[in-house]
């Protein structure tokens, strides 16, 4: 019988590599295994997308085998279903070998996609053509308020501004006939599952998201989108709109200052932290576990230590249920 799976979820800066790692080393050295990660935020999808989305690099990585990192180009388009399929096969190889799954990510739709029993709705080129161009043309607050009274669940739980889901979400109503929120069941797990996050002050939480922002564009992240761009960055559908990088592009496109960019990066990363929140907080199965860091990005004296425990006391818990 495989060991239950861990998901360590939740908002953007709260340490879930960090504490993903110390899980997978402490349950190996209990359960005499090892564990291996799955990633589960879309841009570190991307290979080559690594400052900007404070992608782990693998020399820091601890030895743990971590999947789903550097699997897509940047000219490609990120897809929820084909995430699905290659993340379901990663998790399958993992348990195949005696492993442990560990999901870190805070992509919400895609951490649902591999841990929850649910199917996503096919595409359809011309129809999403044809919406795509209506956003161009009629802006992507007209189309969120044709989803508002089409479907009002999905559109509350969709940013205003986010006009590629409020595509998305139209084009499975005209090809299903059903809402786009049917397609969202309920909090079901597809394999047992430990969800676990980490809640931090929201103070800090937003001064280390501000430090992480300035610290990106010091250490290389104009450098970074400008060999991405020769590479098809400019051209691709989902990764030139990843937070940072569409900053950036600005930047070298004269558009934007370098501070413009870092301060337009730290609001919308806050911004995606409150989505965040709002869609963990949604699921009743993630745990939070209050973790006190400090805000310039370190474990607050003692803290790694019993977040861990208490990561292990919620996992021991759930391995005694039948």
């Amino acid at each position: 019988m495989a060991a239950v799976r861990i998901a360590v979820v939740g908002p953007t800066a709260t340490g879930k590599s960090d504490l993903a790692l110390d899980l997978a080393q402490a349950l190996g050295a209990r359960d005499q295994g090892r564990a291996e990660v799955i990633n589960a935020d879309a841009s570190q999808l991307y290979r080559g997308m690594d400052i900007g989305t404070a992608k782990l690099p693998v020399d820091q990585r601890r030895g743990v085998p971590h999947h789903q990192f550097d699997v897509l180009e940047v000219r490609q388009e990120a897809n929820v279903a084909s995430y699905q399929r290659h993340a379901r096969a990663d998790a399958a190889a993992i348990e195949a070998r005696g492993a442990r799954v560990i999901i870190v990510g805070g992509s919400g739709l895609y951490v649902r996609a591999l841990t929850d029993d649910m199917d996503f709705p096919g595409t359809d080129p011309a129809v999403r053509a044809r919406l795509e161009e209506r956003a161009r043309t009629e802006g992507g607050r007209a189309l969120g308020q044709e989803l508002a009274q089409q479907d009002p669940v999905a559109a509350g739980r969709i940013a205003p501004g986010d006009t590629r889901r409020i595509v998305r979400a139209l084009e499975v109503i005209e090809i299903t006939g059903r809402p786009f929120s049917a397609s969202l069941p309920d909090y079901r797990d597809a394999a047992p599952t430990v969800h676990l996050a980490l809640r931090v002050d929201r103070q800090v939480l937003n001064t280390r998201i501000d430090a992480r922002a300035a610290a990106m564009f010091d250490s290389g992240l104009l450098e970074e989108t400008e060999d991405l761009v020769a590479l098809g960055l400019r051209e691709g559908s989902t990764a030139p709109r990843a937070i940072g990088y569409a900053q950036a592009l600005e930047v070298l496109a004269g558009r934007m200052s370098a501070q413009e960019a870092v301060e337009q990066t730290a609001q919308a990363t806050r911004s995606l932290a409150s989505r965040q929140i709002k869609w963990f907080r949604r699921d009743p199965r993630v745990q939070w576990i209050d973790a006190a860091l400090t805000r310039q990005g370190d474990w607050a004296d003692g803290e790694r230590q019993r977040v861990l425990e208490a990561a292990l006391e919620r996992i021991g818990s759930a391995e005694l249920v039948p």
